[in-house]
């Protein structure tokens, strides 16, 4: 069944069904980190999912980006059949699919960040690599660091140049893990901006934090506890324009 906010005609890019992710740790000893979750999300929605750590946040973008596997139950994203999917299928849907933004930036240390982010449009296998990756720097403020290496970086910077390299991509789903957790309050507001103009043409945009302020401005909250949902809709209060945020 739909969620409450789904919008009729609107095509279901993520949709996770009775998804569970148990990790064995020795023994007879498991920690379940996904129980029984059953989710959807609609295309051009920006999703915030909530949760202390260790529940289940981080695992449940791995499971939608093909990172993980699941236990049991079915991953679905945009119309591709995640579960069961061969590695060379995997291989290509990561590729074409999902852009991640990981909370270790996960950037090249010998490549420029122009590089860096042009290596992520050329294994999306899109056109325009170089001029498409300094487009993206530029919005994401790094104009004038696009020679620069990581080292030669702050540590708000690499991650402004990983969320550019997941943008630059063009794929429909943006999976981004703690996006603004490195970056002071006005690069992060100007990073969430970003995101939301993705989700308002299109993007499918899900970002985990532990920061409930970032969750004013989403279409939807997702709260997980021990790897359950424990709540899903819209902001309390209603969403919230960006100028409205503070931390």
């Amino acid at each position: 069944m739909p969620h409450a906010g789904h919008r009729e005609g609107v095509p279901t890019m993520v949709l996770l069904e009775h998804v569970t992710k148990r990790y064995e740790i020795g023994g007879a000893l498991s920690v379940i980190a996904l129980d029984d979750v059953n989710l959807e999300v609609d295309q051009g929605e920006f999703v915030v999912v909530l949760g202390p750590s260790g529940s289940g946040k981080t695992t449940l973008l791995n499971v939608v980006g093909a990172l993980d596997s699941t236990t049991s139950g079915e991953v679905t994203v945009a119309e591709r059949r995640v579960t069961g999917a061969s590695r060379a299928e995997l291989s290509r849907f990561r590729r074409g699919t999902v852009s991640f933004v990981f909370q270790s930036f996960n950037l090249f240390p010998s490549l420029t960040a122009l590089e860096n982010v042009r290596f992520g449009v050329d294994v999306a296998e899109k056109p325009g690599g170089r001029e498409v990756a300094r487009r993206v720097l530029e919005e994401v403020g790094l104009g004038a660091r696009v020679d620069h290496f990581p080292h030669e970086l702050s540590g708000g910077e690499q991650q402004r140049v990983a969320i550019a390299r997941a943008l630059a991509t063009g794929n429909p789903v943006l999976l981004g893990d703690e996006p603004t957790g490195e970056l002071d309050f006005r690069t992060g507001v100007q990073i969430l901006g970003l995101l939301q103009a993705q989700a308002d043409a299109g993007m499918t945009v899900l970002v985990v934090t532990h920061n409930r302020e970032i969750s004013r401005i989403a279409d939807r909250v997702i709260e997980l506890s021990s790897g359950r949902v424990v709540s899903d809709g819209p902001p309390k209060g209603g969403k919230a324009p960006i100028a409205d945020l503070h931390w």
